[in-house]
């Protein structure tokens, strides 16, 4: 399958690691050094998930080379939906007039978008759609805490819209060649690393210890299974996105894969830990700069556990 377009949207504002020291005690040194994060994006009022995603939506539209009504399918995957019933995909499917869409929500913590992806090929594949939406947003400040000494400082707000068509629309697009994901709910402390109860803490993280072990296992060997498996070896990626969960994970995954720090991108210094669109939003971001025959690896790790990887091509 192939990508059409992509867009992307972020809050303006920024809370520096400053803002902590009289909520959680924690000093702009203490965090820079273990999360390396200097700021955070966090929506205003305005900035609901809906608005995030439709501005998104909005951002890639002019790259669209079809009409937006053409859209069959319609998938919102994120873990901090404001609404479960009257879901995001539905709201963005009426602004936009896509009466032809099938629109649903899924969830698997950070790995959410990888997820969607995954599903969006089985739809393509089993002729059960051709053209296809994909937003994947968190608005992790509608659920944190943050007096919280654990996580309460790691999270970002933003929103990404991915379109997908099944056959190629024009010689520029890039291919996802493969996708993989895994449920890990068996695997090292499982719901108790990180989960979200709206109605009780919110989210929360607490043992980082199991998350970084598990993170940087999977995130790695995701990223090895799905080059291996399709004729490439981590050598041959052009650029490479990580789940954006901590600096010290990104780095210790390029560490075990080999990758220069040159080729992989990373955004969680500017806007924090941003959830399930972090590595999406970062191919976003980056779209532009991205050239012909270029290969990028996306692996990503979620709460629960889960992971997933996709490798696309240019």
């Amino acid at each position: 399958m192939f990508i059409n377009a992509v867009g992307h949207y972020v809050p303006e504002r920024r809370v520096a690691n400053d803002y902590f020291l009289p909520q959680s005690g924690l000093t702009n040194e203490w965090i820079f050094q273990r999360t390396g994060i200097k700021t955070r994006a966090w929506a205003n009022e305005q900035e609901t998930i809906d608005y995030m995603c439709i501005e998104a939506v909005r951002n890639a539209m002019p790259q669209l080379p079809y009409a937006i009504v053409d859209i069959d399918l319609i998938v919102f995957a994120s873990y901090s939906p404001s609404d479960t019933v009257a879901t995001t995909a539905h709201i963005v499917q009426r602004e936009f007039r896509m009466e032809k869409a099938k629109a649903f929500y899924i969830s698997s913590a950070c790995s959410s978008a990888m997820n969607a992806i995954e599903i969006i090929w089985l739809f393509f594949d089993g002729g059960r759609a051709s053209k296809a939406l994909l937003l994947s947003a968190d608005r992790n400040t509608s659920y944190h805490n943050p007096q919280d000494i654990k996580a309460g400082h790691l999270w970002g707000d933003a929103a990404a819209a991915f379109f997908f068509s099944k056959e190629r629309t024009s010689s520029s697009e890039a291919q996802v060649v493969d996708v993989i994901t895994y449920g890990l709910g068996h695997v090292g402390k499982g719901k108790e690393g990180v989960y979200l109860e709206p109605r009780k803490e919110g989210i929360q993280m607490h043992d980082g210890k199991d998350v970084f072990t598990q993170a940087c296992t999977y995130i790695a060997s995701c990223a090895k299974e799905v080059t291996k498996q399709n004729g490439y070896s981590i050598s041959d990626l052009t650029y490479f996105i990580s789940h954006q969960a901590n600096m010290r994970i990104v780095s210790h995954v390029i560490k075990e894969l080999g990758i220069s720090e040159e080729k992989s991108l990373t955004n969680i210094a500017e806007l924090g830990n941003t959830g399930s669109v972090s590595s999406m939003l970062i191919f976003a971001q980056n779209y532009s700069r991205f050239r012909a025959n270029d290969l990028i690896c996306v692996s990503v790790f979620g709460g629960g556990y889960s992971a997933g990887a996709c490798l696309v091509k240019f």
